[in-house]
């Protein structure tokens, strides 16, 4: 390695290397001499030729222009751009001969350097090198009409065969720096507006073809294909190099960039334009992998104000394809295709996870009704993906009119129905149990981009499901449930609910659903038919109950989701229920072969039609039930036919009377009662609440032991067998008043004695009853033969005048006298 650098440092050291080291620094120093002598030259010529040079380029320009070319100034640059001529225009402009009209200056430069061959200048003829444009204005402008001011330039006169080799004015460079460009199509609706930093092209001519790359480096002021809609790539840099061709014969312009940067996105375009008269078509095709967010913000802000109420986590594969005509008015065709794999979508409604699909954007949806929003359609197929943890899968779906978006399509699913929790955001259903599977056809409208008003055709299958319905604290299980949703009426079918001890069979029917649901819940009427082998009734006062409070949120008041908005249903439809059961257990009652119509209103429950066999007797009914505070209030109006009275009372809490029990009577209770009052939580009838009137008489009845009666009758007859009375006749008609009895008849026919009773009994404090007793032995009146002749003997003989009162020690006291006393 020493001895190589040794040989090089000898070889620079000798007489030889210097020598020829000395002759070529002798032809640098010529060069350069020759080419300061030539410059001089050039300035010299220009200096004496300037008037005519000048002339030579006006008369140039002006032979190909309609306008007016204006120079404020000019002067020849020194070896800039040697061995060209470099000549730099000052406060140049262009204008048409109708500037006057619509006041755009078609260029407006503050220097154009242009390069001219020296060959052809010494010959007297202008061939341009180069044109640079630095700081100016360029604004192609496009009237109403079909005029504009870029024809300027006079179309070109076809070479005869005597001028064919002459050689045409060319340019092969153009560079552009901090120009503003703007193309104002006024009869298309079009606006391009670029802020070019640098723009730089070397054209390569093949006869009247040619083809140059383009580099740009430009700020996007407007793309605007539709001024109405607004711009493409808005305030958004676009950096790359453009390969550029033209064809002659085709009179077109084709355009291929790869890996465009258009903000900080990379895109592949392949375009075209038409430049033939009368023949203005265009085509854009653009492809990337980008973001969603970034995508919408690169369309015009009529697709993009959609667009951002979506998103997409993940990037896609995007293809964008624009084809349209310059002089058209209204938007080009526009076809956007995008691959979804393994995404997250979000919409406006929530989030859609493991997405997968294709879509299709077009403008054009039926192809003779133009290109336009009302004309526009969102296009997915193959889509799959979990919402809000819900699997469905849609073969395909569309959304037209992007006006007044109205979306079609099919959807299926099959999940355990435990997802459906995260749905209900005000956590009113809490599901434990069970699967569901559905298959529907769907249609819905779509308000500022929300779902609206799905309609649905198709079947839902849920079987075994187990919930907690929160609102009425109703728990459910083993439940199987089958909807069929048709175009009349949504009809339930074998539904079967499981809740305790209790099976109840379902079906029913909802006419005009789809109407009512969204437009009229307060109209609508669920149809139930109902049968159910056993039922414990207080087990479903629950049901009534009232719906515990939701606090309801800004978000939530503003936006009803699809679960509270079927809360809402829930709480407004009518419902009737034919019902028939086999076995009904309330408290102590057990009745047989129950049949009713019950109609649920706004949480009231009526009961119309209600029949049933209890205690040896039937009971005919119409009664009312509703929610107040937390108790229930009921209204009735009942028939009770021939019950075993000790038994019927003992099923009801002897409806709160004390002084007595069951056991103190026997006999066929036959009754009529208009009554009201109120049951506790707990399906009790609450004491003394009952108001209304009430007529009864017992047949083949017994009164063993009623304190009231022995007590007067060990007063009164301390020989009869006042504890075991047997009677033909034991009625009454009474009026409640809560605490209060109203006695307006009541009357004994017995073995012992007859009496007739008067006035107050209360539960509580108030009794003041007036007691009507013949002295005289009624044992034998049984044997009469009629009633006419047992009321002719009943009161013969001594009668007592008794007024039971309470006394001060809470029992109930007897002394004489009479009602009015």
């Amino acid at each position: 390695m020493a001895s190589t650098l040794l040989h090089i440092k000898n070889f620079f050291q000798s007489v030889h290397f210097k020598k020829y080291a000395k002759r070529f620094g002798f032809f640098i120093l010529g060069l350069i001499a020759l080419l300061l002598i030539a410059c001089g030259g050039l300035s010299i010529y220009f200096n004496r030729n300037k008037t005519e040079i000048i002339a030579k380029i006006n008369t140039k320009i002006n032979e190909n222009i309609n306008g007016k070319f204006h120079i404020g100034d000019f002067h020849y640059k020194f070896l800039t751009g040697f061995p060209n001529f470099t000549l730099a225009l000052k406060d140049v402009e262009l204008k048409d001969n109708q500037w006057a009209t619509h006041k755009h200056t078609l260029l407006k430069a503050n220097e154009v350097e242009a390069r001219l061959n020296i060959w052809s200048l010494l010959h007297n003829e202008i061939n341009i090198h180069k044109i640079l444009i630095n700081d100016a204005d360029i604004y192609v402008y496009k009237a109403e009409n079909g005029y504009s001011n870029a024809d300027i330039f006079k179309p070109k006169k076809k070479k005869t065969p005597e001028n064919k080799s002459d050689r045409e004015t060319t340019i092969d460079e153009i560079d552009l720096n901090d120009v503003h460009f703007i193309l104002d199509n006024r009869l298309g609706h079009k606006l391009f507006d670029f802020d070019v930093a640098s723009l730089n092209t070397k054209v390569n001519y093949d006869g009247s073809d040619w083809q140059t790359d383009v580099f740009l480096d430009t700020q996007i002021k407007s793309l605007a294909f539709n001024t109405v809609h607004g711009s493409f790539a808005k305030e958004k840099e676009l950096k790359g190099t453009f390969n550029v061709s033209y064809s002659s014969k085709k009179e077109k312009i084709d355009v291929v960039t790869r890996n465009l940067k258009i903000g900080t996105d990379s895109f592949d375009i392949i375009a075209f334009f038409n430049l033939a008269k009368g023949n203005a078509l265009f085509g854009i095709n653009i492809g990337t992998s980008i973001l969603w967010q970034n995508a919408s913000n690169v369309l015009s802000a009529n697709i993009s104000s959609k667009l951002n109420r979506f998103n997409l986590s993940k990037p896609i594969d995007v293809n964008c394809d624009i084809k349209g005509d310059f002089n058209a008015e209204g938007d080009p065709r526009i076809v956007v295709q995008a691959i979804i794999k393994d995404n997250e979508l979000s919409i406006p409604d929530g989030l859609i996870k493991k997405c997968n699909f294709k879509g299709i954007f077009t403008n054009n949806f039926k192809p003779k009704d133009g290109y336009n929003d009302a004309n526009s359609a969102i296009i997915l197929t193959r889509f799959a993906g979990e919402y809000e943890n819900i699997p469905l899968t849609i073969p395909q779906l569309a959304i037209n009119n992007l006006e007044k978006p109205l979306a079609t399509g099919n959807v299926s699913s099959e999940f355990d129905i435990e997802r459906l929790n995260q749905i209900s955001n005000d956590k009113w259903i809490q599901f434990t149990a069970g699967h569901a599977k559905a298959n529907l056809k769907f249609q819905f409208d779509i308000v500022d981009l929300y779902i609206t008003k799905p309609r649905f055709i198709g079947k839902i299958d849920v079987d075994d499901a187990s919930f907690h319905y929160i609102p009425k604290n109703v728990h459910a299980v083993k439940t199987n449930i089958h909807l069929d949703f048709t175009e009349k009426a949504l009809l339930i079918k074998q539904i079967t609910y499981k809740h305790n001890k209790n099976t109840i069979f379902i079906e029913g029917k909802i006419d005009n659903f789809l109407n009512l649901y969204y437009d009229a819940p307060e109209r609508m009427i669920v149809n139930w038919k109902i049968y159910c082998p056993n039922i414990d009734l207080k087990q479903f006062l629950g049901v009534l109950a009232t719906s515990q409070t939701t606090k309801v949120t800004a978000k939530t008041a503003k936006r009803p989701t699809i679960s509270n908005h079927l809360r809402t249903v829930i709480d407004k439809c009518s419902v009737i229920i034919d019902i028939k059961a086999d076995n009904i257990n309330y408290n102590k009652l057990t009745a047989t072969n129950t049949t009713a119509t019950v109609q649920m209103i706004d949480s009231r429950l009526v009961i119309k039609n209600g029949s049933l066999q209890t205690s040896g007797g039937s009971i005919t009914f119409n009664s009312e039930v509703k929610p107040s505070g937390k108790n229930f209030a009921f209204s009735s109006n009942a028939q009770v036919n021939r019950v075993d009275i000790a038994s019927f009372l003992k099923s009801f809490n002897n409806f709160g009377v004390t002084s007595f029990n069951p056991k103190n009577i026997k006999g066929k209770l036959s009754s009529q009662a208009n009554v009201t009052g109120f049951i506790n939580s707990n399906g009790e009838l609450i004491t003394n609440s009952m108001h209304g009137n009430l007529t009864f008489n017992v047949n083949q009845g017994a009164l063993l032991n009623f304190e009231p009666i022995v007590k007067i009758g060990k007063f009164a007859f301390p020989f009869r067998d006042v504890e075991n009375i047997t009677f033909s006749d034991l009625s009454g008609n009474l009026k409640l008043r809560g605490e209060q009895i109203d006695v307006n008849n009541f009357t004994i026919s017995s073995s012992v004695l007859n009496l007739d009773a008067e006035g107050i009994y209360s539960f509580g404090r108030g009794t003041n009853l007036a007691l009507t007793i013949p002295l005289r032995n009624s044992k034998n009146d049984i044997k009469l033969a009629t009633k006419a002749e047992r009321d002719a003997v009943r009161d013969r003989g001594i009668v007592l005048h008794l007024i039971a009162l309470d006394g001060d020690d809470g029992k109930m006291k007897i002394k004489w006298g009479k009602k009015d006393k």
